[in-house]
Formats: structure tokens, C-alpha cells, sequence
């Protein structure tokens, strides 16, 4: 008699399987060709000039911004997309923990998180100033400082229901902060030489400004795998502080805070976060075999780009448009804010 029951439990999740995967089937699909168009273009590249002048990372966020700009996806892509510019990044960067050696990155010392730690509070209060100086209200002041100062729209969305923030807030926040993101990408190496920065002071610079985690991935691993390893490090340090920036604002609006549910781990620290750390240091003490490592970042790097592909066709230009002035200088002012900061510390 239990027979039936589980046969049919067993096909009905069998079937919601069938549904995601045929939701996520068509994004995936587009996200996985601009890759590979990426791809073709960075081999392209290294047999013209030796080197690839702009890395897969970086052209497949372009690929993705002008197919985004020329040809709108389809409703029935979306799903996939947002699934591999989000869940598949959050894999890569787990698996970049296999490849990243511990002891280099932390070769600085307490000093550096300490750094880490004041530059984001700083950032967070100059953002503030700006915007408020700019007049944009409260809570979309609180969104820009978060966002720019933290990790970009997952700090927004975690925020967000804190403060009660409208939803035209939350937009307004997000679309242009998205569009610098990847003019930083193209434009913070570029700094390297006048301010003579060492691969690993360039990794910290990019680890502290740039507004989301993919974006610190092609801003810095094109520039030197150490640059990479050391930005990603430092960038997932700064996702940390969304826990106490959370709290804290959770503790000055109370009231819209208790809407918010049961506490959960993973609202403040992110799995991918934890996992990065754990097989770091499962590196660290040899307990991932040396021939995995080239393996896990291999793998990493082609989820990577294809992340990159999905965050490209993301970005809609258009919404420059839409945003307000004032949003745009606050966001911009507050970049340079945190630029200066960065330079600064190292």
C-alpha cells in the first residue's frame, strides 16, 4: 500500500525537475553561446597578437551587453540567465577556492582586514553624505551606500526590506550601478602602471572598489592570477560585512525589521563564501591532490565566463535613461570615494 504513494511522489519530483530544467533550459542555452562566442574571440585574439588583448572574461560581458542592447531575450530566457549569472558564479567561486594559495594571500597580515573592515564603514558613511548632500531621500541613500560600499545588489536586496524601501528605490539603485560596474572592469587596469602597483596591491584595489563579485573576477584575474585570487579574497571579506551592516540597520528600523522572518545563516554569509574558505584551506594543509587543483580551476574558469556571458546579458544600457541625475552622480561620487580609499590603505 506504500508502494503507490512513493512511486507517485517519485514522479512528481521527477516531473518538477523536468520543469526547472526546461525553464532554465533556453537562458542557459544563451548564456553558453555568448561564451562560446567569447571564447572564439579571445583564441582569436591570441593568434593575431600573441596574447588576447581583452581576456574571455571581459568579452563575454561585452558579447552580453551588445546582444542585450540589439536584440532583447526572450521572457522564456530569463530564468536561465539570472540562474547562471547567479548560481553558476556562486559554483565558481566555490571551486576557486581548490586553486588559491592561503598563506600568500594573507601574507599581509591582520592589517589588511582591519583595512577591509574601515574602508567599508568610510565608504559606506562618504556614499551616504553624497547622496543625501545630493538630496536623494533616506532610503535610496542607504541603498546606493550599501551597494557601492558592500557587494552591489545582493546588499541592496538584503537591505532593502530592513529600511522598507520602495521598489522604484531598489530599481533605481541597482540599473545604473550595474552599467559602472563594467566600466571599472574596462577601466581599473588601466591604473596599474601610473600608480605602479604591484600585482598584489592591483588584486586589493579591485577587491575593495568594484561593485559586485563577477566584476572583481574581470577586473583582476586578467590582469595576474594573483591579482585574482587576492581580489576575490578580498572582495568576499567585504560580502562578510553585510551581516553586521544588516544588523546594524535592522537595530535603527525596528519596525520594518520584524517583518523580516526567522534568522537564517546564509541571509548574511553566503554558501559559496564558506565553501571558497573551506577548500582554501583543505589547500592550505594538502588535502586537495595538486593534480585537482588544475582540474577545479579549469572548471572554474569556463563557469566563470559563462557567468560573465549571463552578468552581460543582464545589463540593459537603456536604463541609463530611466535613471535620475542625482542617482548618477551619487553612485559615481561614491566610486571615486571609495578609489581614493582603496589607494589610500595599500
Amino acid at each position: 500500500m506504500t508502494a503507490a504513494p512513493i512511486s507517485q511522489t517519485s514522479r512528481a519530483q521527477r516531473s518538477a525537475i523536468r520543469r526547472t530544467v526546461g525553464a532554465l533550459a533556453p537562458g542557459v542555452a544563451l548564456a553558453i553561446a555568448v561564451s562560446l562566442a567569447s571564447l572564439a574571440i579571445a583564441a582569436g585574439e591570441q593568434r593575431a597578437f600573441g596574447h588576447p588583448v581583452i581576456e574571455a572574461l571581459v568579452v563575454a560581458i561585452l558579447v552580453g551587453m551588445v546582444v542585450r542592447t540589439l536584440w532583447a531575450p526572450p521572457a522564456a530566457a530569463e530564468a536561465g540567465v539570472r540562474f547562471s549569472a547567479k548560481q553558476v558564479l556562486e559554483v565558481a567561486i566555490f571551486l576557486l577556492g581548490a586553486s588559491v594559495d592561503l598563506p600568500l594571500l594573507l601574507r599581509a597580515g591582520p592589517a589588511l582586514a582591519v583595512g577591509i573592515v574601515l574602508l567599508v564603514v568610510l565608504g559606506i558613511c562618504a556614499s551616504y553624505g553624497i547622496s543625501r548632500a545630493l538630496g536623494l531621500p533616506h532610503t535610496l541613500a542607504v541603498l546606493v551606500a550599501c551597494g557601492n560600499s558592500i557587494c552591489g545588489n545582493s546588499a541592496i536586496a538584503a537591505v532593502a526590506p530592513v529600511i522598507r524601501a520602495d521598489r522604484e528605490h531598489v530599481a533605481s539603485s541597482i540599473a545604473f550601478t550595474a552599467i559602472l560596474g563594467v566600466v571599472v572592469v574596462l577601466g581599473l587596469p588601466l591604473l596599474i602602471h601610473p600608480l605602479q602597483l604591484s600585482f598584489y596591491q592591483y588584486g586589493v584595489v579591485a577587491g575593495l572598489t568594484v561593485y559586485a563579485v563577477p566584476q572583481v573576477l574581470a577586473a583582476a584575474f586578467p590582469v595576474s592570477v594573483l591579482s585574482g585570487q587576492v581580489g576575490t579574497l578580498v572582495k568576499l571579506v567585504r560580502v562578510l560585512m553585510l551581516g553586521p551592516v544588516v544588523l546594524f540597520f535592522a537595530l535603527t528600523h525596528r519596525e520594518a525589521a520584524a517583518s523580516r522572518g526567522p534568522f537564517r545563516l546564509t541571509r548574511f554569509v553566503p554558501w559559496f563564501i564558506i565553501g571558497f574558505l573551506a577548500l582554501a584551506c583543505l589547500r592550505s594543509t594538502g588535502a586537495i591532490p595538486a593534480a585537482w587543483v588544475s582540474a577545479t580551476r579549469a572548471l572554474s574558469s569556463w563557469l566563470t565566463v559563462g557567468a560573465m556571458a549571463a552578468l552581460g546579458l543582464g545589463v540593459d544600457l537603456k536604463a541609463i535613461s530611466r535613471v535620475g541625475r542625482p542617482v548618477i552622480e551619487a553612485v559615481t561620487g561614491s566610486l571615486l570615494v571609495l578609489l581614493v580609499l582603496a589607494v589610500s590603505l595599500i
